[in-house]
C-alpha cells in the first residue's frame, strides 16, 4: 500500500505560481512513476504532468512551459510548480503513484485561478 497526502493548492490571481507538493509513504519502493492529474467541474481527470523513477518527465501540451513535475527522494516527495497559471487551470489537482499493477490517489487538492 502506497499514501499519497497532497498539500500546496488555494486561489491565485491569474498569471501567479502555486507549488502542490505529494507526500509519499508506505511501501514506495516499487513505485515506477508519480504524476499530478486534475478534474475541472464536468470535465474527465487528465494528466498533467508525470515523472519516472528514472527521472523521465511528462507533460500535458496545456501546461508545458509553465508547470514543472520534481521529486525529492530524501522526502519522498514529488511536486508541481505551476507558473503563469490561467483560469483554465483550475481544477482539483491529484496525484497518483504507479505501481504497476496497482495506481494509488491522493484525495485532491484545489486550485483556483481567478482575479
Amino acid at each position: 500500500q502506497v499514501q499519497l497526502v497532497e498539500s500546496g493548492g488555494g486561489l491565485v490571481q491569474p498569471g501567479g505560481s502555486l507549488r502542490l507538493s505529494c507526500a509519499a509513504s508506505g511501501n514506495i519502493f516499487s513505485i515506477y512513476a508519480m504524476g499530478w492529474y486534475r478534474q475541472a467541474p464536468g470535465k474527465q481527470r487528465e494528466l498533467v504532468a508525470a515523472i519516472t523513477s528514472g527521472g523521465s518527465t511528462n507533460y500535458a501540451d496545456s501546461v508545458k512551459g509553465r508547470f514543472t513535475i520534481s521529486g525529492d527522494n530524501a522526502k519522498n516527495t514529488v511536486y508541481l510548480q505551476m507558473n503563469s497559471l490561467k483560469p483554465e487551470d483550475t481544477a482539483v489537482y491529484y496525484c497518483n503513484a504507479l505501481d504497476p499493477p496497482d495506481d494509488y490517489w491522493g484525495q485532491g487538492t484545489q486550485v483556483t485561478v481567478s482575479s
